[in-house]
């Protein structure tokens, strides 16, 4: 299996627990708020559809030979998008989050050898194709997590957390002056799984600052 398939299929088993986990879902509970600040969990679902539909449009661009921009509307699109989406009952968003995913996985099984080696347009920047399914796998995780239900950064798989402290870890380095790039020990010191939930925002140790990275 090369780092394409490992991660699509990550990224498959998560949104199938996402959807598991959502099972019951009640209105109630989409206007509740999430962990996220100033968001719903309504917010939430509809940032993960979207965010799914913004990667159909890549991958299917770099399957014509076109780098696809993930949100074309710009930042202004996807906060407009999230905000109409958000406050919809429970029903629609799981249809929504099913039909999503769905498309999306569709579109990585039909993605072609030149697709899987094109480029798409992020806030960021260039991003290479063959790298969204780990991004995917990664705002799936996060997010489900994010919902504030039962779900929690300690349920990540073993092997996401493995890859993804490395990503993480690289990212924090880069961010400081030459000389000063290793993790502080409080850091190192944690659990794999707490310290990546520090890493990207989502866990505060006592005796660690913010890692400063989400």
């Amino acid at each position: 299996m090369n780092a394409v398939e490992r991660d699509v299929s990550g990224a498959t088993a998560a949104h199938a627990q996402l959807l598991h986990g959502l099972a019951g879902l009640t209105d109630a509970q989409v206007a509740a708020p999430s962990l996220l600040p100033g968001w719903t969990v309504g917010h939430v679902l509809a940032h993960l559809a979207r965010n799914a539909d913004s990667h159909t449009g890549m991958l299917l661009a770099a399957n014509r030979g076109e780098v696809g921009a993930q949100y074309p509307g710009g930042a202004q699109q996807r906060a407009s998008d999230i905000d109409a989406g958000a406050g919809r009952p429970a029903t629609e968003h799981l249809a929504d989050l099913t039909d999503a995913n769905s498309r999306l996985e569709a579109a990585w099984a039909a993605m072609t050898p030149p697709g899987w080696q094109g480029t798409g347009s992020t806030f960021a920047g260039s991003v290479p194709v063959g790298d969204l399914p780990f991004r995917r796998w990664r705002e799936t995780l996060l997010h489900h997590a994010d919902l504030g239900f039962a779900y929690d950064w300690s349920d990540w798989p073993a092997e996401y957390v493995r890859l993804e402290l490395g990503r993480m870890t690289m990212q924090w380095a880069s961010r400081k002056p030459m000389g000063l790039t290793a993790l502080p020990a409080a850091a190192l010191a944690l659990p794999e799984h707490e310290r990546l939930a520090w890493l990207v925002g989502r866990a505060a140790p006592a005796g660690l600052e913010p890692a400063g990275i989400f």
